[in-house]
């Protein structure tokens, strides 16, 4: 079931997250729908915020992303309870988007590697380097759960020069192809 995404602005997406265990209701088809969700909404990662719930987990699915004869393979996965144990390499820029907050994108600097522990789908317990545009994604998914936007890693002018959209999409006056929930509405 295709799952409403909620916008910029909701508090849900600035709220602290709660960690779950295997018995949380309903998982499976929760994680079904979250697929379902990203897909229809042409995403790469979704997080529970996203989806009105305060928990620990995300999907990634950076297969769809990665060109022919790259050096570095796709991911997809499921990350409960995700923890990051370390960060390393020279920060990049790399223009993210969000699907909270639709039409607006901006360069944000992060590193290229990450070491996180994690619970995958069938709560067995992993813990992996990620590199590039998969530490990416997974970056950006964990800010969510941590209630942190991409927007705040971006540089202090062009936040301001993109407050009037963040009022629109706040206000639930955007455009998407997906159907969203709206604070202000």
């Amino acid at each position: 079931m295709k799952l409403p995404i909620y916008a910029y602005g909701h508090p849900v997406l600035k709220r602290e997250t709660e960690d779950i265990d295997k018995d949380y209701p309903n998982l499976k088809e929760l994680i079904d729908n979250m697929w379902e969700t990203m897909y229809h909404a042409s995403g790469v990662g979704l997080a529970a915020p996203q989806i009105g719930l305060s928990i620990r987990l995300f999907i990634v699915d950076t297969i769809q992303i990665m060109e022919e004869g790259r050096e570095d393979e796709g991911i997809k996965k499921v990350f409960i309870n995700a923890d990051i144990i370390e960060e390393g390499g020279k920060p990049w820029a790399y223009e993210e988007g969000c699907l909270s907050i639709p039409d607006v994108r901006g360069d944000v600097m992060r590193q290229p590697q990450v070491k996180i522990e994690y619970y995958d789908e069938n709560f067995e317990l992993k813990e992996e380097v990620f590199t590039g545009i998969n530490a990416r994604v997974i970056q950006h998914e964990y800010d969510h759960v941590d209630g942190i936007l991409f927007l705040e890693h971006l540089k202090p002018l062009k936040r301001r020069l993109l407050n009037r959209r963040l009022e629109k999409i706040r206000k639930g006056q955007v455009k998407a192809d997906y159907k969203m929930v709206f604070h202000d509405k």
